[in-house]
C-alpha cells in the first residue's frame, strides 16, 4: 500500500515548518502568495489528500479518534484521565472506531507545537482531554482543520464543543451533606482559577456557605496547585493554618489524600478530629488510609457522549453545538464525623 504523505513529508521538502504548511493549505492568513502556491502546487504532485477528504471507501473500518492530554494529567497517583481514555476507547469500539493517544509534554504546550497525530494526518478528529493552556487552545483551534470536542473542561473563550460533569452542584451538595452532619466551620482545598471544574467546585461550596449563612475565612481556602498548568504540588501549596475548620471540601480525592496526610503529620485523624470530602470517587490505591466520602463523576456517560459527537461533527451530521453536562452521584464512605449542632 502507498505510504499516506503527510504536512511533515510536504514540510521538509520545502525546509518551512509543518504549521506554515498547514496555513497555506486551509487558507489562512500569515503566509506570503508565493509561498502558498508552491506548497500547493507540491502538495498536489506529492498525492496529499487531507484526512477530512478522504473517500468514504478508505473509512471502512470506521474513523480513528485522536485524543490529546496533557502529560501531567498521567501521574501514577492520578490516573482519573487513564480511566477516562479506557472509557473512550471502549465507547469508540462499539462505534467501529478506534482512539489514538498522545501526551503533550509541558515544553510543546508552551512552544505551541501540533501534536504529532494532527501534523501526520492520522487521525479524523480529536478529543481534548483536561484543560491545556488557553493559549495553547486557540493555537490548536487555529491550526488543528479537523474537528475538536473538550472533556472534563470548556473553553473561557470560545463557544466550543465540551463534555463536563456537575461540579458546581456536586460540590454544593457535598457542602450541604457536611452542613448536614452539624459542620459549620468549612473550608476548602483546590486553587481557584487553576481549572474550570476547581473553579466551579469552590463555587457551588460558596453557594452553600452563603445559603447558611456562614462566613468562609480567607485562611479557610487552601490552594493545591500552581495555577498556570495546574499541577498539583502539595508540599508547596497545600500549607494549613493555625486554626482549623471542622471540615473540608476537596476539589478532588488526590487532593483529599494529601490534606488528610497533612493533617496526621500535625496529630491530627479524620474523621475524629476533621472531616474530608472529595471529587471523582477514584484514588492510587494506598494513598490514603481512610475512605473518603466522594462524589462520583459518571465517566462512562461522559465518553459515550464525548464519541457520539465527535463522530456526529466529522461525518457532517446535524447536532447542536452545545456543553455536556453529566451529572454524578454522592458515595457515602468513611472520612465526616457526625457533630452536635
Amino acid at each position: 500500500m502507498k505510504k499516506s504523505v503527510r504536512l511533515s513529508d510536504i514540510a521538509a521538502s520545502l525546509g518551512v515548518s509543518t504549521v506554515t504548511v498547514s496555513k497555506a493549505l486551509s487558507g489562512q492568513k500569515g503566509v506570503s502568495e508565493t509561498l502558498r502556491s508552491r506548497i500547493v502546487e507540491l502538495a498536489d504532485s506529492m498525492g496529499y489528500v487531507p484526512p477530512s477528504k478522504e473517500p468514504r471507501e478508505a473509512k471502512q473500518n470506521g474513523y480513528t479518534l485522536g485524543v490529546l492530554v496533557g502529560e501531567r494529567y498521567l501521574d501514577k497517583y492520578d490516573s482519573f484521565y487513564l480511566q477516562l481514555y479506557n472509557q473512550l476507547t471502549g465507547r469508540a469500539i462499539a462505534r467501529q472506531c478506534f482512539t489514538l493517544l498522545e501526551p503533550l509534554d509541558i515544553t510543546a504546550e508552551k512552544e505551541r507545537r501540533l501534536p504529532k497525530m494532527v501534523e501526520e494526518g492520522r487521525v479524523d478528529g480529536i478529543i481534548v482531554m483536561g484543560r491545556l493552556s488557553f493559549d495553547y487552545l486557540d493555537f490548536l483551534n487555529d491550526n488543528c482543520r479537523m474537528p475538536v470536542i473538550y472533556l472534563d473542561f470548556c473553553d473561557k473563550k470560545k463557544e466550543s464543543d465540551a463534555v463536563i460533569s456537575d461540579s458546581y452542584y456536586g460540590a454544593y451538595r457535598l457542602t450541604n451533606y457536611l452542613f448536614g452532619m452539624g459542620h459549620t466551620q468549612i473550608g476548602y482545598v483546590g486553587t481557584v482559577l487553576a481549572t474550570g471544574s476547581i473553579t466551579d467546585r469552590y463555587m457551588g461550596y460558596m453557594r452553600s456557605m452563603m445559603e447558611h449563612g456562614c462566613e468562609v475565612k480567607n485562611e479557610w481556602v487552601i490552594e493545591d496547585r500552581e495555577k498556570e498548568h495546574g499541577v498539583i504540588d502539595p508540599d508547596k501549596y497545600l500549607v494549613l493554618p493555625d486554626e482549623l475548620p471542622t471540615a473540608f471540601v476537596c476539589n478532588c480525592d488526590l487532593a483529599a489524600s494529601y490534606l488528610v496526610r497533612k493533617l496526621t503529620a500535625r496529630g491530627l485523624k479524620v474523621p475524629e478530629d476533621i472531616s474530608v470530602v472529595g471529587y471523582d470517587n477514584f484514588l492510587y490505591p494506598g494513598l490514603c488510609d481512610v475512605e473518603i466520602t466522594t462524589y462520583e463523576v459518571d465517566i462512562k456517560e461522559m465518553a459515550r457522549r464525548a464519541v457520539h459527537t465527535l463522530i456526529k461533527k466529522i461525518s457532517g451530521e446535524d447536532y447542536r453545538r452545545r456543553v455536556y453536562i453529566v451529572e454524578g452521584h454522592m458515595v457515602i464512605k468513611d472520612s465526616v464525623r457526625k457533630i452536635n449542632i
